[in-house]
């Protein structure tokens, strides 16, 4: 070994031993509670743009940009310049809810990107930080205006951790909302999928408010998703979400948009409502509209306003630094074009990882919207005996005459997705996990990927995919295998 290789190898130990220091020293002293770190044992130092450096060396492509909180990527200069100009000017950095130019200047650029017929009569409610307190604002505020206390909200949702958000969410353990069927292709609550099981999910929600005995009375508001991020990357179809515009104004029902993760450009429009072209009464934003820094807050109706001084506060609602960011990251998204920027390279992304998982009988759906993708894992074979041997492929089985095929879909493979990003991390590229039974490998890359970033993402994903693939062929339980072509979603 030369005394150059001698040297490197020495560093790179060093750097090894700080970078398992700090990670045994995390597990010792931090919750439970912590998620990321778990799957990601990685000890972030530097990073920019898509590209984070460990405190090992190893660099890694990020497609989880802060759960979708980055929509410029990592210390994009745009950001960093907002943030040193605040910090120079010797502004104050906490102010409650006390007006500043700081926070006029992200007022005036947010309403200028809302969906028609909003900003022009809309007011605005700075939270918590976290986006959980903005949905929590969101359902106080709907709840005081109608005087009505039930909320809907549908299956398979994510709205945050708190008390009431959680009631709200997929995952509630009390029942405090009345739950509504979300459309979906692959794993349709009606077993039919695509326009049919939408519009199916539509009268059912139509039947349970006009139905004096349905046991829901008019509720408040409805909360919803565009696209389901932590519900396993599901978009709403338009029409479906027209639909419940319309019935909820027919019936006074506020409708409440939750855009902390879909907003900002990432499903290739500046809001997600946008595709539909409907205007929700309240709009749930975080994540992007702080560049990075912690900011949450609520837009809607201006004849909703019924707060009373101090109904819904927060400490740090004054942030000068995320709006000042978030000003900085609204304008950029907008001015140029990175919305449309991401409807074209997401489409081409889902196109591109259709085409090549075909091979792999684990995946059982690609699907997305923009910059938003998944990819569901599920198991290859089935198990074959119960129900005359109809195997679990997501292929459509014969029905009794008069109704529509049920779709099948195969049983979903948390184990599969957990060692396709275990394989990626080996890789270096970072991805999450998400859906019903965390079966379901997500990609958040910030909207300032570009083709060859792209590229990159997706060869490796593609290699770690054919590597579990592999292994699961070789080490898997061997059942019966079908050799029918398995239906994925277009």
């Amino acid at each position: 070994m030369s005394v150059t290789e001698s040297v490197a190898e020495g560093t790179h130990g060093e750097a090894r031993t700080v970078h398992e220091g700090i990670l045994r020293r995390q597990s010792a002293r931090e919750s439970s509670a912590r998620t990321y770190a778990r799957a990601l044992p990685i000890v972030p130092v530097r990073a920019r743009g898509l590209t984070i450096e460990g405190a090992d060396g190893r660099r890694y492509l990020d497609c989880l940009s802060g759960a979708g909180t980055l929509a410029l990527g990592h210390n994009h200069p745009v950001v960093l310049e907002a943030i040193r100009s605040v910090l120079d000017s010797g502004a104050p950095l906490s102010v409650l809810d006390l007006a500043t130019p700081v926070k006029d200047a992200f007022i005036t650029e947010l309403f200028r990107t809302l969906p028609s017929g909003l900003a022009d009569r809309a007011r605005v409610q700075f939270c918590g930080p976290a986006g959980t307190d903005a949905v929590e604002a969101a359902l106080k505020l709907v709840r005081a205006a109608t005087g009505r206390t039930g909320i809907l909200a549908f299956t398979g949702a994510y709205h945050g951790m708190t008390a009431g958000a959680l009631a709200a969410s997929g995952g509630a353990r009390d029942i405090q909302v009345a739950r509504l069927p979300y459309p979906q292709d692959y794993r349709c609550p009606f077993g039919v999928g695509g326009p049919r099981g939408a519009e199916l999910a539509a009268r059912w929600t139509e039947s349970l408010l006009d139905d004096p005995k349905s046991g829901v009375p008019l509720p408040a508001g409805m909360i919803l998703e565009p696209v389901q991020g932590e519900g396993g990357v599901i978009p709403a179809p338009d029409d479906w979400l027209r639909r419940m515009r319309q019935l909820t104004a027919d019936r006074s029902v506020p409708l409440i948009a939750d855009e902390i993760q879909t907003g900002v450009g990432r499903t290739g429009a500046f809001w997600a409502v946008d595709h539909s072209g409907i205007t929700p009464d309240v709009m749930v934003l975080s994540k992007a509209i702080g560049g990075s820094l912690p900011l949450a807050v609520i837009v809607y109706r201006e004849d909703l306003d019924v707060w009373q001084p101090g109904a819904h506060a927060g400490t740090f609602r004054g942030n000068q630094l995320a709006m000042a960011a978030g000003t900085a990251t609204l304008a950029h998204v907008r001015e140029n074009g990175l919305a449309e920027r991401a409807a074209d390279l997401g489409s081409r992304m889902l196109t591109h990882l259709r085409e090549h998982t075909r091979q792999f009988a684990c995946v059982g759906e690609v699907r997305g919207r923009g910059l938003m993708i998944g990819v569901e894992l599920v198991e290859p074979e089935a198990d074959g005996a119960a129900a005359g041997e109809t195997p679990a492929t997501g292929e459509r089985s014969s029905t009794p005459t008069g109704l529509e095929p049920t779709r099948i879909p195969r049983p979903a493979a948390p184990e599969l997705a957990a060692a396709v990003q275990r394989e990626c991390l080996q890789r270096g590229l970072i991805v999450e996990l998400g859906g019903r039974h965390s079966a379901v490998v997500r990609l958040l890359p910030p909207l300032t990927i570009s083709d060859e970033q792209a590229a990159a993402v997706l060869d490796r994903l593609a290699d770690a995919l054919a590597a579990v693939a592999r292994h699961h062929e070789e080490h898997g339980p061997r059942h019966r295998r079908h050799h029918g072509p398995a239906q994925r979603a277009g």
